[in-house]
């Protein structure tokens, strides 16, 4: 029998709130917690959303076979688009979708269709908006067979789409925990497949943009797409097994166990983060004091890549200056310069290399 998506919520709470998935959920939430805490540590905003939004990014994008590497992902940051490489392009694409949604939710409070299609046009640099023609199927990427057909029609799509934003944004429409809730918008919304293309990216940014809208995060760091990238198979399985047997409580606790151990992995990053940024404090202030601000400090963490106009925009100060700071930090082991055509770019070693320790 196929699965026929109906609209939200789930009649039956128990189903879903079992002593289990609860249980799970409430670890969940203290780690959340935690995260949110540390992260507040963190002087600038900036430094975090950019490095941890490309790295979602990049695992997001893995999971649709886009494949690019840390150093193509930093250059794309700083170069136009003759030196960027179409899957780092994609991948930077991803990066500015989750910021816009984030700004988004955070002036709005809410995650509207609207929003959802203009996250979907960033992301594929088209307006082709929900799908309106039939055909689409979701198929085995191993043995190519059809495992699952989305609904086909365009009000369908329509009206199950109005359906599940009410479902994020009305509180009173369903009183589960917020962590469950958020496992069953990312199943509703993949089994929709409203758009062409973009549905796996698009659902895993809706992810991050709810925390933030229901204030479990200020920021959206968790990037729980590297949990999926190394689960990919049991991933598409359990989004699969809730339409095959309308059970549940797996696809929750999977759901759950990420965000436990994308938050404990998060917690951790941004604690070596913390440390090395002390670390550059101190050597800066001791060995160039005449140079040193927080505007500087920021500049390196902000951009694991940077260059002299970042220091230039981010400093206030002049071409010459800014190359001069640049090449001090060079010299007592900060950057390490490199160059591509004229241009050189300057890269915080010891923190790309703390993305290049988790893939």
């Amino acid at each position: 029998m196929s699965y026929v998506v109906t609209p939200l919520p789930i009649a039956d709470l128990e189903q879903i709130e079992t002593r289990a998935t609860l249980k799970k959920a409430a670890l969940a939430h203290r780690y959340l917690a935690e995260l949110k805490g540390i992260a507040e540590t963190i002087p600038n905003e900036a430094i975090l959303i950019n490095t941890l939004a490309l790295q979602e990014a990049k695992h997001s994008s893995e999971i649709e076979n886009i494949i690019t590497t840390q150093d193509e992902l930093f250059k794309a940051e700083l170069f136009t688009d003759a030196h960027i490489n179409p899957a780092a392009k994609e991948v930077q694409n991803y990066a500015v979708a989750l910021k816009t949604g984030f700004e988004f939710v955070r002036k709005s409070g809410l995650i509207r269709i609207s929003d959802l299609l203009t996250l979907q046009e960033i992301l594929e640099e088209n307006k082709a908006g929900f799908r309106k023609l039939p055909g689409t199927e979701l198929k085995n990427a191993q043995t190519g067979k059809v495992v699952y057909t989305p609904p086909q029609h365009p009000q369908d799509i329509e009206r199950l789409m109005d359906n599940l934003a009410t479902y994020i944004n009305d509180a009173d429409l369903c009183t589960a925990d917020p962590l469950i809730k958020m496992a069953i918008i990312h199943h509703q919304f993949e089994s929709i497949h409203p758009f062409y293309d973009g549905n796996g990216r698009t659902g895993r940014i809706i992810n991050m943009l709810y925390l933030v809208a229901q204030g479990l995060l200020d920021l959206p760091i968790l990037y729980l797409s590297r949990y999926l990238i190394q689960t990919k198979a049991e991933y598409y399985q359990q989004l699969q097994a809730v339409r095959d047997t309308n059970e549940w409580e797996p696809w929750l606790i999977y759901i759950l166990d990420g965000v436990i151990q994308t938050a404990q992995a998060t917690i951790e990053l941004i604690k070596q983060i913390k440390i090395l940024m002390q670390d550059y404090k101190q050597k800066i202030r001791s060995q160039l004091p005449k140079i040193y601000s927080q505007e500087l400090l920021n500049n390196l963490f902000n951009h694991p890549y940077t260059k002299i106009e970042f220091v230039m925009q981010d400093l206030s100060v002049s071409r010459l200056t800014a190359a001069k700071y640049l090449e001090q930090l060079v010299g007592i082991g900060l950057l390490k310069k490199e160059k591509i055509s004229r241009s050189n770019y300057y890269i915080n070693q010891p923190l790309l290399s703390l993305f290049l320790e988790r893939g």
